[in-house]
């Protein structure tokens, strides 16, 4: 197995609405396997096919109870409200209180083909929406209120800036 770079804020990919999985081959079952190990290394409790750059409609996540995926995902059912802290492997290192239903209902297909109904409450249901989010092209920071909206970007602008500056010294000092 492999793990793969985790794609971050401001890649262009996590912006991208997934295709529909139509043929669930070999091809499919390694990048399951792989996604897991990724998620695991990262450390996470999530991770959809586009964080690591792959335009396909699937996402695999791990509660506590062991690993599962979940094919051509789609939440049809909400309800509640709840409002919790939120991370992101693909905004990493930030994390905001944010308000999302309770409790959903998302139907999909497993790695063989069956169709699937999965109800998540707190939680389960936070990681199926989240993931779902990422796989309609939509990022945690698009579901913030204005104000933390407009924190979370002076962040992020900030960590740019930093990164930029820590390329810059290693280019100097010949380590790139």
């Amino acid at each position: 197995m492999a793990t793969f770079p985790i794609r971050t804020y401001g890649d262009p990919v996590l912006r991208q609405v997934t295709p529909d999985i139509d043929n669930i081959d070999e091809s499919v079952v390694r990048l399951v396997e792989d996604m897991i190990e990724t998620m695991h290394e990262a450390p996470g409790v999530g991770l959809a096919a586009t964080q690591v750059g792959i335009q396909k409609r699937l996402f695999v996540y791990d509660i506590g109870d062991g690993p599962s995926v979940v094919l051509n995902g789609r939440i049809t059912e909400s309800s509640g409200e709840w409002t919790y802290e939120e991370g992101c492997l693909s905004v990493p290192g930030l994390f905001w209180p944010i308000r999302r239903p309770n409790h959903v209902l998302i139907e999909g297909m497993d790695l063989d083909g069956n169709g699937i109904q999965l109800e998540g409450s707190e939680l389960l249901g936070r990681v199926f929406q989240h993931e779902t989010d990422h796989l309609d092209g939509i990022l945690l920071v698009e579901r913030l209120d204005p104000d933390q909206y407009k924190q979370a970007m002076k962040l992020l602008r900030s960590q740019a800036l930093n990164q930029d500056q820590e390329k810059a010294k290693r280019k100097i000092l010949g380590g790139e």
